[in-house]
């Protein structure tokens, strides 16, 4: 069973840049496809990218295509999002994702989740 710990959220200017991390432990990494999602308050939960198993054919949410990457390092364990173009309406908890065999845009398919980190993104 995988652990995921995000981390690197923080309070940033409108117009920034941040980059999520998100560590695996406890499980053979290269064997899950993983996801970033983000709930803002008073929201439901929205995807915003998922990566395959080897990092191939990465996609996002509409609202964030062309602004945020997401990669991933299988000989560290871990899952990134770079977040460019930073605005307000980012402002959320971030939440990584991982499932052996779904690889996708629905969270309820996702059997394993980090604590999540806060992005705060200020006009």
């Amino acid at each position: 069973q995988v652990r995921l710990v995000e981390s690197g959220g923080r309070l940033v200017q409108s117009g920034g840049s941040l980059r999520l991390s998100c560590a695996a432990s406890g499980g053979t990494f290269s064997s899950y496809a993983m996801g970033w999602f983000r709930q803002a308050p008073g929201k439901e939960r929205e995807f915003v990218a998922a990566i395959s198993w080897t990092g191939a054919s990465p996609y996002y949410a509409d609202s964030v295509q062309g602004r945020f990457t997401i990669s991933r390092d299988n000989a560290k364990n871990t899952v990134y999002l770079q977040m460019n173009i930073l605005k307000p309406e980012d402002t959320a908890v971030y939440y990584c994702a991982g499932d052996r065999t779904y690889y996708g845009e629905i969270g309820e398919h996702y059997d394993y989740w980090g604590q999540g980190t806060q992005v705060t993104v200020s006009s």
